[in-house]
């Protein structure tokens, strides 16, 4: 598989974010489990946690929530939003977050009038738009195996064993099947006693 790791995607998109950071006119706490914003709430401001992450969240006809997007720290909230009026989801923390707040309206000035920001924007844009397709190829494989060798030869490492739960929700498979792939995994790298 060809493409940039996860860890060169958070390093090319580090002076973006220090320079979005750097144009906030505050910052703002979200406690866990609350949001940061509502479906149908106007946008007027592009955040990026500093600390925690913050879930976008649809839910189906059938009330099942589907989460959009996971930000963290070094990505944007909801970036789509900076050309609507209205969010079209709810963001929430689970985690509680600390954000950086950028007004909308100095975000889309700056835009305007600055090619070098407007090329790391354009450059943001696009690695983001890398992950996703290559997100969505990961979901299309049948077998967890798959899911996760995929995901592991992209990203490089696995997460720590207390975010398996959202690395599951990440490959679209259940925590339980992923941990049955673990274990088998770590069966196979195991030295046989003699």
């Amino acid at each position: 598989m060809i493409g940039v790791s996860g860890d060169m995607i958070q390093i090319m998109s580090a002076s973006l974010i220090e320079t979005l950071c750097g144009m906030a006119a505050r910052s703002r706490a979200v406690p866990a489990g609350q949001y940061l914003f509502r479906r149908g709430d106007k946008v007027g401001n592009l955040f990026v946690p500093l600390q925690g992450r913050v879930d976008l969240i649809r839910h189906s006809a059938d009330g099942v929530p589907i989460v959009l997007q996971r930000a963290g720290v070094g990505e944007v909230v909801a970036e789509a939003s900076l050309f609507s009026d209205a969010y079209h989801c709810d963001g929430r923390s689970d985690t509680g977050a600390s954000l950086a707040v950028i007004p909308r309206d100095s975000f889309r000035e700056r835009l305007r009038n600055d090619p070098d920001f407007g090329e790391m924007w354009a450059r943001y844009l696009a690695r983001e738009i890398q992950g996703l397709r290559f997100h969505c190829e990961v979901l299309s494989l049948r077998t967890v195996a798959a899911r996760l060798s995929a995901w592991s030869e992209w990203y490089g490492e696995m997460p720590p064993k207390g975010e398996w739960k959202q690395l599951a929700h990440q490959l679209g498979v259940s925590p339980e099947a992923l941990y049955r792939e673990l274990a088998k995994r770590a069966g196979v790298s195991r030295p046989t006693q003699s």
